[in-house]
């Protein structure tokens, strides 16, 4: 990818071959002459990418603005800047003579033209470990990185990919799988890997906030029926099983991360759009290629089990040391997978404070160093398979502020079911309160002035006189709830509650997440009314034009989405999230 991996180095420092443009801000990739080589078959690449490869026969890699040259079209000639883009010349080696230099070939400088603002094709950090793209970076790579990244099918358990218009959902999933050099050393070498460290991450639609909500591996929870692809390509549906825990969802009887993605969706009522999975060596690779990460303990660990030993204080730690410290479990806390989940977090909010900070932004070394590290330690779902996509997904990431970035772990209590405390179950009040919390996109963090406005705006909308029941004319359709909602829900407003002028409209024309009321303005007093007999949130009210009924009278539509639990079942959305303990990635804590 650079002169050094083609054999062309010569006495060129490997950070001297990117050097920064001073009229676009960027780095970019400057090579040396190429000379005539033999053809080296690349890396293996995936299927999705064949005809990618096709392309890289007999040619170079890409320079940063995507032109592929033909090595043995044109082996004199040198790799040349974009149009529109000056390009500083070859800086000199330190200790080497000039005159070796004196027969380079200048770049002559080209006019610069008007540019749209930068391009971003790599960002660094996804959340940690498992995180790779969510730091920005003004860095332009090369197309072989997709020749690192792995994938697995999603198997229908995804939304089909994240959208840059809505709330993102992505699944992080770190196995204890003793994959990589150096790992079997831990132990139960042959085991299939279990989802150890799995991590919910909820970003909002505005990007102003994001819950990073993190799932016990002991919690006890229901695996459903899992469709997967065999590596043949075939079909295979491996069995559900009921009061079992989080972790044997994946790896265990031959699962796959698509049946973890569906587990979480069974626990949380939340489908995720993409999932990552990664192993031991990327946090060994990660915390590397930055330079270490700064953590804090609160007293002295020494941990024989994870090999972690560390004075209290503050420290930077990578690699190994990285490992044992996330591995670390009976030193901290209670000696529980709860108090290693918190400190878990608090070692992803300092990854994530030091992928942020300028420190590795300005680097190129490192920025390098952590596309290639990012890129070789996930296996991503279908979905979200290359760099490109990886890309898109990093730059909506990239808008979060750390101190808006909350780490949460879902509200258990002790397993009853047990008498010596191993496992946990959700707490059956505080636990559904999160994931709706999640579902509507509320954040656990403090709201932004404007989102504060526009909520005082939404809840005005129930605010003021309401109709009769008796005068409520409205049309029920069903847009997503399951089949007979519609006439269930008829039936109980004409005989529970009055609402006798209502008629059943059949299917929407369109499946909803969210129930929604349409209204008139004028028909507004007959809007709070419903609202408030169905518990509907002022964000279910939708100010536009009323239909007309069977009698040719103006009349409301209330579309019942996939939220409808049933009737007579509150709608009311929750506006605040719920009092559970929380950390934000902006802050400094010391593991205790």
């Amino acid at each position: 990818m650079d002169a050094q991996g083609r054999g062309r180095a010569d006495d060129i420092d490997p950070a001297d071959q990117w050097v920064l443009n001073p009229n676009t801000g960027e780095y970019e990739l400057r090579l040396a002459p190429s000379a005539p080589q033999s053809s080296v078959p690349g890396p293996r690449r995936s299927a999705s990418r064949a005809g990618a490869a096709a392309r890289a026969a007999g040619a170079t890699a890409a320079p940063a603005n995507g032109t592929v040259r033909n090595r043995s079209a044109a082996p004199e000639r040198e790799a040349r800047p974009a149009p529109g883009r000056e390009v500083p010349p070859q800086r000199r080696r330190r200790g080497v003579p000039e005159e070796t230099q004196a027969g380079r070939r200048g770049r002559r400088p080209v006019k610069k033209k008007s540019k749209a603002k930068r391009a971003v094709l790599w960002t660094g950090g996804i959340m940690a470990f498992v995180l790779v793209a969510g730091a920005t970076g003004a860095y332009l790579y090369i197309e072989h990185l997709n020749d690192n990244i792995q994938s697995v099918s999603d198997d229908g358990a995804s939304t089909g990919g994240f959208s840059k218009d809505k709330a993102i959902n992505i699944l992080l999933i770190g196995t204890d799988k003793r994959t990589g050099a150096g790992n079997g050393s831990y132990g139960d070498s042959g085991s299939a890997g279990h989802a150890d460290t799995t991590i919910l991450l909820h970003v909002s639609k505005d990007r102003s906030n994001a819950t990073a909500l993190s799932i016990p591996r002991d919690l006890i929870v229901d695996i459903p029926d899992c469709p997967t692809t065999q590596e043949d390509g075939s079909q295979k549906v491996i069995a559900g099983e009921t009061d079992v825990r989080f972790n044997t969802s994946l790896g265990q009887e031959e699962r796959t991360p698509s049946c973890t993605a569906r587990t979480v969706t069974e626990l949380t009522g939340i489908k995720p759009d993409n999932f990552m999975v990664a192993d031991f060596n990327a946090v060994k690779t990660l915390t590397t290629a930055v330079g270490g990460v700064e953590v804090c303990l609160a007293k002295d660990i020494k941990d024989p089990d994870s090999k972690l030993d560390l004075p209290k204080g503050a420290h930077v730690i990578e690699g190994e040391q990285a490992l044992a410290f996330v591995r670390t479990r009976h030193a901290v806390g209670t000696g529980g997978d709860l108090s290693r989940i918190t400190l878990q977090q608090q070692f992803l909010s300092a990854l994530m404070r030091k992928l942020k900070s300028n420190d590795t932004l300005t680097s190129p070394t490192k920025m390098i160093k952590l596309a290639e590290a990012g890129t070789k330690a996930l296996t991503v779902d279908s979905q979200l398979d290359s760099i490109d996509k990886l890309r898109d997904l990093g730059l909506e990431l990239g808008k979060l502020n750390t101190k808006n970035l909350t780490f949460t772990t879902v509200p258990v209590i002790d397993n009853p079911a047990e008498k010596v405390r191993a496992t946990v179950v959700p707490n059956p009040t505080t636990a559904p309160q999160v994931f709706q919390a999640i579902q509507n996109d509320v954040s656990f963090t403090a709201v932004k002035q404007q989102k504060k406005k526009e909520a005082a705006a939404v809840a005005a909308r129930l605010k003021g006189t309401k109709a009769d029941p008796s005068e409520v004319r409205v049309q029920v359709f069903n847009g997503g709830a399951p089949a007979g909602s519609a006439q269930e829900t008829l039936s109980w407003l004409q005989t529970e509650e009055n609402v006798t002028k209502s008629e059943n409209a059949g299917n929407a024309p369109a499946s909803l997440a969210k129930t929604t009321l349409e209204y008139a303005p004028d028909q507004a007093d007959q809007a709070r009314a419903l609202a408030a007999i169905m518990g509907l949130s002022g964000s279910a009210l939708k100010p536009g034009k009323s239909v007309t009924n069977s009698q040719g009278l103006p009349t409301m539509t209330l579309t019942l989405g996939k939220d409808f639990k049933g009737a007579g079942v509150s709608l009311t959305a929750p506006t605040k999230a719920p009092d559970v303990e929380k950390s934000t990635a902006d802050k400094v804590e010391c593991a205790k």
